[in-house]
């Protein structure tokens, strides 16, 4: 009887001293999209969350996923400038650019396809890059789940959002989506230029939005969706701002960048990127895939006479065999001011999206 009690005895401290699973139950949330904007399908195993959402807005600022703690994914993607960087090409960690000028972030709910070349067919797997890459942030993502786990802070924040303990590469590219999938970008000018246009109804506050445009912004935007005008509505309208299609625009005659082409193996793809959305555009110079324009006159002067003819030409850039649809020194003027109702103020400056720190 007295080893029977001492095995009972045993058995109960340790019984009483096993911790419970830790477990938390993520507060589930819809992010309401804007009216004139398709449905945004967000991924079954990655819905959004209160708690994932705001452990990224940290995260997305974060230093310790580089591997000497001096960059984040802000770095390459500032707020003040739609989530774009300034600079032709990106500097990783050790000094090294890039070869592409980086995409601003905002509006990633609604994309098929990400990067200029289209690899990746997630935002999940799209973010799951840039960590270990040797020119960017140059990282294992060993190295950058060991850190995060040495942080309290980020492993109550993980089992919040995942209702869980644990962070792996899985569950930080699953929280960054689900941030970067609430910058939503829908206020501009051209939003409520869009709506008035297509009888959607307007708030009193577009409304007043509405008599402040400009009759040049106005016949920048009959100018742009004119087929004998700047003909740009092929590649780029709807509230998206964006046809979702890769295209070779005439940038080259030759090409040193093969773009989509690099991707697939298909010559026919050669010289073909991603068409990206002229939301924010006022903001996010450099242009193009390398950057090679720095103002959106320079861009306006390639579309107007500066398109090159390749075997893989947007066959929709109606006027390439004169180099472009030759546009006058007014027109030009008429259309860069509509351009510039794209910019989002109201977006860029969303206390929500900005550092937390």
């Amino acid at each position: 009887m007295k080893y029977l009690l001492i095995i009972f005895c045993s058995v109960l401290i340790v019984v009483s001293c096993k911790k419970d699973k830790v477990s938390f139950e993520p507060t589930f949330v819809t992010i309401e999209t804007p009216a004139h904007f398709p449905k945004m399908l967000v991924p079954e195993d990655n819905p959004f969350t209160i708690e994932g959402i705001e452990l990224v807005r940290n995260l997305f600022y974060e230093e310790l996923l580089s591997g000497d703690n001096t960059q984040s994914c802000a770095t390459c993607h500032a707020p003040s400038i739609a989530f774009s960087d300034s600079t032709q090409y990106s500097t990783g960690i050790d000094g090294i650019k890039g070869t592409r000028n980086a995409m601003p972030l905002f509006n990633m709910g609604w994309q098929d396809f990400y990067f200029w070349d289209g690899r990746a067919k997630t935002l999940e797997d799209q973010i799951l890059e840039p960590v270990p890459n040797p020119i960017e942030m140059h990282q294992s993502w060993k190295s950058t789940v060991s850190k995060l786990n040495e942080n309290e802070v980020y492993r109550n924040r993980f089992l919040k959002a995942f209702g869980t303990p644990g962070i792996d590469p899985s569950r930080v590219t699953k929280a960054l989506a689900q941030f970067i999938r609430t910058l939503i970008s829908a206020s501009s000018k051209y939003d409520v230029m869009y709506k008035f246009q297509n009888n959607l109804s307007l708030s009193i506050k577009e409304q007043q939005l509405l008599a402040l445009v400009t009759p040049e912004e106005w016949g920048g935007y009959d100018l742009f969706k004119s087929l004998n005008g700047a003909d740009c509505f092929h590649c780029h309208n709807g509230p998206l701002m964006q046809v979702k299609k890769f295209s070779n625009n005439g940038l080259d005659a030759v090409f040193s960048d093969l773009g989509r082409g690099a991707i697939t193996g298909s010559s026919n793809d050669n010289g073909k990127f991603k068409v990206p959305s002229l939301r924010n555009v006022q903001l996010t110079a450099p242009y193009m895939h390398d950057g090679r324009f720095k103002t959106l006159e320079e861009v306006v002067n390639h579309y107007s006479s500066g398109i090159q003819q390749s075997a893989t030409i947007d066959p929709l850039i109606e006027f390439a065999f004169q180099g472009g649809v030759q546009l006058d020194a007014q027109e030009k003027s008429l259309l860069i001011a509509f351009l510039k109702t794209l910019t989002d103020y109201n977006f860029i400056n969303n206390p929500k999206f900005q550092d937390p720190e």
